[in-house]
């Protein structure tokens, strides 16, 4: 197994993610996906870039949620996103608004 392969492996675990959640969140087709999971292909450097952060946000949230509370939280509007859903933000890029939101919820600071 390539290491993408294990992030791809570790975001279907720990996160509850489809080939096609991926691909929508990184901006890819699930077939490119696929193709990346049997190590035919390999993303490019921002997608990979995209990939490793998706990966980071997945594996905090194992340390709150189980897989499918994770994958419920990434695609669900939340209030101190402004409405927005992880999802949304991971798609354009900001994963910083994401990555802190979650530090907040494991310090317990929502305001």
């Amino acid at each position: 197994m390539t290491a993408l392969a294990r992030k791809l492996e570790s975001l279907r675990e720990k996160g509850d993610m489809r080939d096609n959640e991926v691909a929508n969140l990184l901006g890819t087709r699930p077939e490119t996906v696929s193709r990346w999971n049997q190590g035919k292909a390999y993303p490019h450097a921002r997608t990979e870039q995209k990939l490793l952060e998706l990966e980071y946000i997945v594996d905090q949230l194992n340390d709150l949620y189980s897989p499918r509370e994770a994958r419920q939280f990434i695609f669900s509007r939340q209030r101190l996103l402004n409405d927005k859903s992880p999802a949304e933000l991971i798609r354009d890029g900001h994963f910083e608004a994401v990555i802190t939101l979650i530090g907040r919820m494991r310090d317990g600071i929502y305001s």
